[in-house]
């Protein structure tokens, strides 16, 4: 008696594109995954998060087996609007197939990608049959391009709460700048946004004793601010960063001087800083100036690394052997869910291209497609042939 045929990653990536699910709404992707893994002995439980102030979410953890090791796969359902739909050549969300490409919001970033997963881990499956020991899980959330709090987060307290352990992880994030096999990311820098606000008195131009512009006092913090490096890197990482996205003071007259200025900036930061201490280093800085001000934080995550070791070479080593390359080990780029999943297991990032993610007629090859399963599929090879 035969199995059910392995997932085709093309047909399961454009039934998934083919949900408009934009964050944080699902619109049937978890679901039309679950049906495509649950005919392969995956259960399936989908886990519904909420918190103040949040939209709903909507997740999915699916496992086969029950003992030995759990290797997971983990990613998100969820995409960004499509924009503009006049610059698309078609429907986003119509899982357009042409010329050899998968066009659709979602098709690197990163829908593909769990399509990917998902037929890999049939295939394996297939070869392996039901005398396989291990586990395979996938961890899906539609919560990661948006404010991923009822997202992989949560889902990972749910599994620790059940005492369920994960032993390894691939995050399918689309990781290669230019062509598949380019580069796996084992790490990622934190992120913290920052609103500075400093209060001053509105007045005349003309009287300016008479008033305390606040523009004047916001200039100087900023520039004390970015005036010198914050490091210069580490042996992993990039330096850090602090980069000034807006100046709003919101003054039609040219005679008034404000009452307020405000700016926002980000700092992408290295292994050297977590939130905390850079809260404490721009607050030093910042106490220097005197006068009335305050600053609103919102720090998304810290950076992680995994150094490159067994987990790392066994995903270069898939990589090598299905496209000839052997990827760079990087920690560029923005933050991903990787930085939750860090914290419980041994964590990296492989995916598609992701040269058009978030663009119009974003799009991946079917080649790629195929053949990144082929790598996921030699990665879980790889991994269960190893001693435990």
């Amino acid at each position: 008696m035969t199995g059910p045929t392995p997932i085709d990653p093309v047909a399961l990536a454009a039934a998934l594109i083919r949900c408009p699910s934009v964050t944080p709404a699902d619109a049937g992707a978890l679901a039309t995954l679950a049906a495509a893994l649950e005919p392969h002995g995956f259960r399936c439980q989908h886990l519904r998060f909420s918190a103040p102030d949040t939209a709903d979410v909507d997740n999915l953890y699916a496992r086969w087996g029950e003992g030995g090791r759990n290797f997971c796969f983990a990613g998100h359902t969820d995409v960004v609007p499509p924009g503009d739909r006049a610059a698309w050549s078609t429907d986003p969300f119509a899982g357009t197939i042409r010329d050899g490409w998968l066009i659709g919001r979602g098709a690197a970033d990163m829908k593909g990608g769990v399509a990917a997963f998902a037929a890999a881990a049939s295939q394996f499956l297939a070869r392996r049959g039901p005398a396989f020991a291990g586990s395979i899980s996938l961890l899906i959330t539609g919560d990661e391009e948006g404010v991923s709090i009822n997202g992989t987060a949560k889902v990972l307290d749910w599994l620790a709460g059940r005492g369920e352990k994960l032993d390894a992880c691939v995050v399918g994030e689309p990781t290669n700048p230019d062509a598949l096999g380019d580069m796996i990311k084992i790490g990622r820098r934190g992120s913290l946004n920052a609103v500075l606000t400093v209060e001053g008195i509105q007045g005349h131009t003309a009287y300016p004793h008479l008033a305390d512009n606040p523009a004047h006092r916001l200039v100087r913090m900023l520039a004390d601010l970015t005036s010198l490096p914050l490091d210069e890197g580490t042996e992993h990482f990039q330096p850090s960063t602090l980069q000034i996205s807006t100046i709003d003071i919101g003054n039609p007259a040219a005679n008034v001087i404000p009452g307020a200025a405000r700016a926002a900036f980000n700092i992408r930061f290295n292994d050297r800083w977590t939130g905390a201490s850079l809260e404490a280093w721009l607050r030093d800085r910042l106490e220097g100036h005197g006068g009335r001000w305050s600053l609103n934080i919102r720090h998304s995550g810290d950076a992680f690394l995994t150094p490159p070791g067994a987990l790392a070479a066994l995903i270069a080593e898939a990589v090598l052997a299905e496209t000839g390359r052997r990827p760079e080990f990087s920690t560029t780029g923005g933050t991903s869910d990787a930085r939750f999943i860090a914290k419980y297991c041994p964590v990296a990032e492989f995916g598609l291209v992701g040269r058009t993610m978030h663009k119009a007629d974003e799009a991946v090859a079917l080649d790629d497609l195929r053949r990144l399963t082929e790598i996921y599929a030699r990665v879980l090879d790889h991994y269960f042939a190893a001693p435990g």
